[in-house]
């Protein structure tokens, strides 16, 4: 398989896997490798990898691709090709996949004294209540996470993992709460629905037994606020009010539904319809005095749209909302502080190793409380001096290790005949000195950018990653001169950047000149 590996710019260090087929490579987030940097358009470059080959084909991209210093529209890649975009160098690495059986020893009754499983062997659940809370959390629960994480980046997962507190914490919080209202809301609505239903019936029981249909007054429910529809009908389902509907027979299916339940001696009807709608009906009864007892002669059913009932649903939404948005908020300070506590810890642990490397401390000693990444930093502690021991570094104090002031200042005597532009960087590649030549070339002035970054004060962001790119390659080849190309004002330039090396073997200074192409 293939990946990507930055060397230079701002993302260096990170690395893109590239799958079999077409991989995009730009500033939009929907690229397969995304790079949000100024200078890189939208869609720049496509990569596509077969089995044991990778191609490259500049998407017509306003800045161009470079490729090992030359521009190039496309080409088949090598391992070890360097890609070089604005703000940012890639080198196209070429990895080879290794399967790893890993055999898992089954401990049986003739070998209980052999220990030699490769997988990580799960305890016994204890017997105490949080003990068994505990290990199942940690052995049960967590392996899903650590799967994910395999997949997707940490702070995606952190993300994620936010966002369905969020929503189970407001739906097991806010949405009971919101029921409750409701559920008042439609027991309100039912007690005058059914008071409602209750008139009819009462004042029109005898009517509609002796299907005095003319004097049936439902008038009342026209004028009642809250009233969407209704329906009078006998029990055959004919309608008698209202009088839009008169001998028709019914086809809502609440008002069947009506018919149904009062057909089996049910004298109370209630449903929510949905849409905001809630339904109440009654069956109407009168006594008959041939059989002595009261029997059903019609049904009103009524349908109700109050508007408490459209209002609190819109309240509800709205609580919903606001609780989701106020949590949201108060996630985001949560995951950025949890992100860059973390993010902390790792970028000094990464820096005190480069110092150690270097030379200029003996071992790493954290700044930050983390207690339960000591047992690596001893780990790392070993093997550093392990390696220190392999390079035939000294075991030096802090009060001999050799300082790069001295270094600087002899480049700073060698500026001074330069007859050309010509930047001096420490040994953490801070800018030291910039004559003015190279002012007028660059756009740094050194009174600005003294004691800082390329990064931070060029404009152009892929010629400062060029040039620590070219510092790096010259301080891993002892200081041996490195070149490169790039263009100034309209006019193309050679870079040479010269690693001055200390008596440690580490660069301590770089002197970079330029020298502007005269074919």
């Amino acid at each position: 398989m293939f990946k990507l590996v930055v060397i230079g710019g701002k993302l260096r260090g990170k690395e893109f896997p590239l799958s079999e087929g077409e991989n995009t490579i730009g500033r939009d987030a929907g690229n397969n490798v995304p790079l949000p940097l100024d200078g890189i358009s939208k869609n720049h470059l496509k990569i596509t990898v077969t089995k044991d080959a990778a191609y490259l084909e500049d998407l017509n991209s306003a800045n161009g691709t470079l490729v090992n210093k030359k521009i190039v529209k496309k080409m088949t890649l090598s391992n070890g090709d360097q890609v070089a975009l604005p703000n940012v160098i890639m080198q196209i690495v070429f990895v080879v996949e290794k399967k790893i059986i890993i055999k898992k020893k089954v401990l049986k009754q003739n070998n209980k004294g052999e220990d030699d499983s490769a997988v990580e062997e799960v305890p016994d659940m204890p017997s105490s209540p949080v003990g068994k809370v505990l290990h199942i959390f940690k052995f049960k629960l967590m392996p899903v996470f650590y799967t994910f994480n395999k997949e997707y980046e940490w702070r995606v997962l952190i993300g994620v993992t936010l966002v369905i507190f969020i929503i189970s914490t407001i739906t097991l919080t806010i949405f009971p709460v919101l029921i409750d209202n409701k559920s008042v809301l439609m027991t309100e609505i039912g007690i005058r629905g059914f008071h409602y239903a209750e008139d009819v019936a009462r004042l029109n029981a005898l009517a509609m037994q002796r299907k005095n249909f003319d004097s049936i007054n439902t008038k009342f429910l026209e004028t009642e606020s809250g009233v969407d529809s209704y329906e009078l009908f006998d029990t055959e389902g004919r309608i008698i009010q209202p009088l839009g509907k008169l001998n028709e027979y019914i086809t809502d299916s609440f008002s069947i539904q009506a018919k149904e339940e009062a057909a089996k001696g049910k004298e109370k009807i209630s449903k929510n319809i949905g849409d905001g709608m809630y339904g109440i009906a009654k069956p109407i009864q009168a006594f008959n005095v041939k059989t002595g007892v009261e029997e059903n002669v019609g049904v009103i059913a009524i349908k109700f749209a109050p508007a408490s009932l459209v209002k609190e649903a819109a309240n509800n939404s709205k609580a919903y909302m606001e609780a989701f948005a106020t949590s949201s908020a108060v996630a985001v300070i949560f995951f950025a502080v949890i992100y860059f506590l973390t993010v902390k810890h790792l970028d000094d642990l990464r820096f005190q190793i480069d110092q150690v490397i270097r030379g200029k401390q003996k071992e790493i000693t954290p700044k930050f409380q983390f207690q339960e990444i000591k047992p690596l930093i001893g780990t790392m502690n070993t093997v550093l001096q392990k390696y220190q021991e392999s390079q035939g570094m000294a075991s030096a104090t802090e009060g001999e290790i050799e300082e790069d002031g001295k270094y600087v200042g002899i480049l700073k005597e060698f500026m001074l005949g330069a007859n050309g532009p010509t930047v001096i960087l420490n040994s953490e590649k801070l800018i030291q000195n910039v004559n003015p030549l190279a002012e007028d070339l660059i756009g740094i002035r050194e009174s600005v950018g003294a004691n800082m970054s390329l990064l931070d004060v060029a404009r152009d962001q892929g010629f400062a990653a060029t040039v620590i790119d070219l510092c790096d390659q010259s301080a891993n080849n002892s200081g041996v001169c490195q070149k490169g190309n790039y263009e100034f004002q309209g006019h193309a330039h050679e870079i040479c950047v010269t690693a001055l090396m200390g008596k440690d073997n580490f660069a301590k200074a770089f002197y970079i000149t330029f020298v502007k192409d005269r074919s």
